[in-house]
């Protein structure tokens, strides 16, 4: 038995991929930043029949983030599956000319720093099992710059960089790291951005071990 840890876990995509994983086996480890909505949350999976529990931890605080990744992989079992997608603040989504340097530093906290300590505090375990998965979720600006949403363009443009040379740099250990773009909301009944439709596809990019960038939809024109 293994784990999948859900970084950025919340009632909709996040909750839906551990009902996924959960049902294929997976112990899940539901990381966000309320303690409380986690532990609702782990308790319906749990009603589900599936092991999971929640550690609170805020993706701009590595320590905080690396210490829940440390007990979850201590209280459940190996972390095999990193999903990292904590939805972006407010802050984040300003026109270009009014994003400022300290919008900046907070994106990069939240869409570089996060990432960067995520994988580097499962990346041991993961290489002692011999396989892993790192997936990456982001909307439709990290694949095109927005100047309506400066930060996250400019975030998601570093998250994608160090996404891909991981790609490159770990599949000859049996590590496969991919990352997910959403163009649009996450919608509940979507053709193709329904929660439960997105899990599926992040299930398949597990297992299917092929292509960096998967699109849930193509981008519009």
């Amino acid at each position: 038995m293994t784990t999948i840890a859900i970084v950025g876990a919340g009632p909709g995509l996040g909750a839906a991929v551990a009902r996924k994983f959960g049902a294929e086996g997976f112990d899940i480890a539901l990381v966000a930043r309320n303690q409380e909505r986690l532990d609702a949350l782990a308790a319906g999976l749990r009603d589900g029949g599936a092991t999971a529990r929640g550690y609170a931890a805020d993706v701009r605080d590595p320590r905080s983030l690396a210490a829940a990744l440390d007990r979850s992989a201590q209280d459940l079992s190996p972390i095999e599956v990193l999903e990292y997608s904590p939805i972006p603040q407010r802050e984040f989504l300003r026109p270009v000319l009014e994003t400022t340097a300290d919008d900046l530093t907070a994106a990069v906290e939240f869409s570089v720093l996060g990432p960067v300590t995520a994988v580097r505090q499962v990346l041991p375990g993961m290489r002692a099992l011999g396989r892993g998965t790192v997936l990456f979720v982001n909307g439709g600006s990290g694949a095109r710059p927005n100047p309506r949403v400066a930060g996250t363009s400019i975030a998601f443009a570093g998250e994608s960089a160090y996404a891909s040379m991981l790609h490159d740099v770990l599949a000859p250990e049996g590590i496969h790291v991919a990352q997910l773009i959403i163009p649009g909301a996450i919608t509940p009944g979507h053709a193709t951005n329904d929660p439960a439709t997105l899990a599926g596809t992040l299930w398949g990019m597990h297992t299917g071990r092929s292509d960096f960038r998967v699109f849930s939809e193509e981008l519009p024109a």
